[in-house]
């Protein structure tokens, strides 16, 4: 059975995908109302929890705080297939990209932005 707050995280995968944007560790989780907890521990459980019990949602749209992803990974791959670009930043690290162009933000009062501010 999937705990609350995977469920939660799913909700918000739904969004970014209807989006066709991503997210960092931090964003979900704060939308979801918990701490991403310490280098991302607490979303990576819940991504694993989506992963089990949604596997058609599209997890990888979670990315670390520091947006990198590991070259040749699952990860990786699913953002490539999904038309993301990837860039490598160091030996074996990966990003998005123009990663802020692809970046979700919420803001609590005007609901969901881009990380360039505008509204969605």
């Amino acid at each position: 059975m999937a705990s609350t707050r995977a469920a939660e995280v799913a909700e918000i995968l739904w969004e970014l995908k209807r989006a066709d944007k991503v997210a960092t560790y931090t964003e979900i989780a704060g939308r979801a109302g918990f701490s991403a907890g310490s280098n991302g521990r607490t979303m990576i459980g819940c991504i694993d929890r989506v992963k089990k019990d949604w596997p058609h949602l599209q997890w990888w749209r979670a990315i670390n705080d520091e947006g990198l992803v590991d070259e040749g990974s699952e990860h990786a791959t699913k953002l490539v297939e999904s038309g993301f670009s990837l860039e490598n930043v160091d030996e074996g690290k990966m990003t998005l990209a123009e990663i802020e162009d692809h970046l979700m933000s919420w803001n609590g009062q005007n609901g969901a932005v881009d990380a360039g501010g505008e509204e969605e």
